[in-house]
């Protein structure tokens, strides 16, 4: 058996970022940007207004208070969107709205509530301005958010809400982003049913399919679900033949010691077998090689398998630990790990045979500090125990276990307000 690290690394070693693709931007969250995205215009393109008030000559205002107001004369009003046609002259003002352009001759901009605005209700053609202003005051500057010419966003950025925003800003309706993966799933064994089906004595439902699905849609792929291969070789080549014009295949079974576990002797014969097992709990048994396929441009190519066992748990933990870095590279992305808090353990584990154990755990902060306890039986088939979960605790190899007030290290799978 090889490490966690090991496994790792040698998946990473095989794994190729993805072509590039045009995409409109409300369908590239969460890809990353293939090009260097600049911009020809100023954003803001004019100065305007950061509030509303009054566009006036800063020097009008000078001793202004509200014991002691400034009367200006009213010459217009400028709503955002539209140019007022009046310059501010000496002893006039402007009133305007938040992100209206700021009118000739005006060098500064009253909020409302330094005026007698509520008394007159915006009706008067005079305003009383009731404090002094210097100029620049809440006035927005051409550019002052992006520069005409300049480079807003960089090759390698990863797009979230706020970078789809700006690309909206720039006018750009599309942008050439590192495309997702296609990653094909298969389901393995007689004992499986599909879950549209009635459920025959005996059997059990393709659940690995829809959480493994779940995952490689959560983490920016696309999932295609090949359906379920019997316990019989030809049974397993012909489905994952359909799934060959992906860029990473998933079988879940058939990876263990039973007679039945067919999947490393097929890998073996369709491809290679990099390496099969991990030194894990649970989880051990996985299966990663590269499997002959079809390449993109019509030549023959390898893509890389991922044989997870077909325990419910074990398939998840081992998404989450292998196959969601390999999809994160595909997509160019550098940040391959999720983040981990050190908490303390509110229950025990025993660590029996020397693997790396990923317990199932809730994690809590109180008290400026994080609490982690396990979400009841641990065994690699009760799904409820991931779906409980936020994190997994990590037991080393080399500790015999964890007691109640010990310090370990924890794997968030998920954030949350009452994590945080």
């Amino acid at each position: 058996m090889i490490s966690v690290e090991q496994a790792l690394e040698k998946i990473l070693e095989h794994i190729e970022v993805l072509e590039t693709e045009e995409s409109p931007i409300l369908g590239c969250l969460g890809q990353v940007l293939a090009e260097d995205v600049s911009s020809d215009i100023n954003i803001p393109p004019m100065d305007n207004s950061a509030m509303d008030g009054y566009a006036l000559r800063s020097a009008d205002t000078r001793g202004a208070s509200r014991q002691s107001p400034r009367f200006l004369r009213v010459i217009d009003t400028a709503a955002a969107g539209s140019i007022s046609r009046f310059e501010v002259e000496p002893g006039t003002a402007i009133r305007i709205m938040t992100g209206a352009p700021i009118p000739g001759g005006a060098d500064c901009v009253v909020r409302f509530e330094d005026t007698d605005e509520t008394e007159r209700q915006g009706t008067s053609s005079e305003i009383g301005i009731l404090a002094e202003a210097e100029p620049g005051l809440e006035i927005r500057r051409a550019g002052e958010d992006i520069a005409a010419g300049s480079i807003v966003l960089s090759k390698g950025t990863v797009l979230r809400p706020a970078e789809v925003g700006v690309l909206a800003s720039l006018g750009r309706t599309k942008v050439m982003v590192i495309r997702r993966p296609v990653v094909a799933i298969l389901a393995t064994g007689d004992e499986v049913v599909d879950i549209a089906l009635p459920l025959p004595e005996g059997k059990i439902y393709n659940s690995n399919s829809y959480s493994v699905a779940a995952l490689v849609l959560r983490y920016g792929g696309i999932p295609k679900i090949l359906g379920i291969a019997s316990d019989i070789e030809d049974s397993l080549v012909a489905r994952l033949h359909l799934g060959l014009d992906a860029d990473m295949l998933i079988t879940s079974g058939g990876v263990s010691f039973g007679d039945y576990d067919i999947v490393r002797d097929v890998l073996a014969k369709e491809g290679e077998i990099v390496f099969w097992r991990v030194r894990q709990k649970p989880g051990r048994p996985l299966a990663f090689g590269m499997i002959k396929a079809l390449g993109k441009a019509g030549g023959v190519g390898n893509i890389p398998l991922f044989g997870l066992a077909g325990n419910p748990v074990s398939a998840m933990i081992n998404f989450e630990l292998f196959a969601r870095p390999a999809m994160l590279k595909m997509m160019g992305k550098k940040s391959l790990t999720k983040p981990t808090v050190e908490a303390v353990m509110e229950d025990a584990i025993e660590n029996t045979d020397g693997r790396r154990i990923f317990a199932r755990a809730v994690v809590e902060k109180r008290g400026g500090r994080y609490f982690a306890r396990l979400t009841g039986p641990q065994g690699s088939g009760v799904l409820t125990s991931m779906a409980l979960a936020n994190g997994l605790v990590i037991v080393p190899e080399d500790k015999p276990g964890v007691k109640e007030g010990d310090l370990v290290q924890v794997m968030m799978l998920d954030w949350s307000e009452e994590v945080g």
